[in-house]
């Protein structure tokens, strides 16, 4: 299904950046300012170098993002010319010295990609599948929070892009992004704690249900070819039969084809604590639990019982949403 897998929603959004060529009282490239705007963002606090700025990625002010990227794509990359085979080409006359139409697009896109929990509530539970509609909500409410923690930087970086004038509230923005909206057909996902249930296809049952027709119209076209006009048994015309055995294998085959894409689309069920908070609580947990390992090292059973207890009060694992670790951030050695 596209933009859902694994109870996560992937979100791809294009908005077209300004030409500033078209703005007379626009001294600099909007495309520039963009770059800018994303150049003065932090990233998260999550390695040695960025703990020192102390300054965090907006993106962590929400528990529904686990990854985010934001970067300007000035044009298409060019693959070269599409491989023919030179026998073909020759006999249709396809000159290769002569130069093809190659894509380009009409102006540069900031690129907006998310893997966000598919949820309309922070710490709702991962759902198997979404319909369109329940999607376009997920994007909303994804949306809305993100311009609720993020609105300065936001408006930074989009006031750039074709068509956000105008746009002052949480709702507007979700709109807005909606229009930009792409359709993600190849995500990722790394989170699986054990593997899922496939969705496999009944291969066996699929093939005998194509290849049982086309056997039965097969024979009796060699029937006819043979002289034998009428089928055994049946006691229909073998032509006719030949046309029905070969209608049917056609609806059977298309039939297997749809059914093969639908079952592809489908998408795989989430995975156990695959949500945000329950990540960060994993997190927040193994730092602390292996704290208390160290510090309960030679502690006497009854010291060690006790002390686990005030562990399992004060850290509450059972709480997937307080005390837990901040997004954004690796150690939580302190607190």
């Amino acid at each position: 299904m596209p933009d859902l897998d694994s109870g996560h929603y992937f979100l791809t959004t294009l908005a077209p950046i300004r030409d500033s060529a078209t703005d007379k009282h626009k001294h600099g490239s909007y495309t520039q300012a963009v770059r800018i705007a994303l150049a003065r963002m932090p990233s998260a606090l999550q390695s040695p170098a960025t703990e020192k700025i102390g300054v965090n990625s907006p993106f962590a002010r929400n528990r529904r993002t686990h990854f985010a990227r934001m970067f300007v794509l000035n044009d298409v990359v060019y693959n070269g010319r599409i491989g023919k085979n030179a026998l073909a080409a020759s006999i249709a006359g396809d000159d290769p010295a002569l130069s093809r139409p190659v894509d380009r697009l009409n102006t540069s896109y900031l690129v907006f990609c998310a893997d966000i929990d598919a949820v309309e509530e922070d710490g709702a539970p991962l759902p198997e599948t979404l319909t369109p509609a329940q999607r376009r909500r997920v994007r909303d409410a994804y949306a809305r929070r993100l311009w609720e923690t993020m609105e300065p930087e936001l408006r930074e970086i989009y006031s750039n892009c074709e068509g956000f004038d105008g746009i002052e509230t949480a709702q507007a923005f979700a709109d807005y992004l909606d229009r930009c909206h792409v359709e993600t057909t190849m995500p990722f996902h790394d989170y699986y704690l054990a593997l899922p249930e496939f969705n496999e296809l009944p291969l066996k049952w699929l093939l005998a249900a194509v290849a049982l027709p086309f056997v039965f119209a097969a024979a009796a076209l060699l029937m006819r070819v043979f002289g034998v006009l009428q089928m055994p048994v049946l006691g229909i015309d073998t032509f006719l039969a030949f046309l029905l055995g070969l209608a049917v294998t056609g609806i059977a085959g298309f039939a297997a084809i749809r059914y093969s894409l639908k079952n592809g689309e489908k998408p795989l069920p989430p995975g156990r604590y695959d949500d945000l908070p329950s990540v960060l609580k994993a997190l927040y947990l193994q730092q602390k639990f292996s704290d208390f390992a160290v510090e309960a090292q030679g502690a006497s059973p009854d010291d060690l019982h006790a002390a686990f207890g005030a562990f399992l009060e004060q850290h509450r694992p059972g709480d997937r949403l307080d005390p837990t670790q901040p997004p954004g951030v690796i150690p939580v050695r302190n607190g």
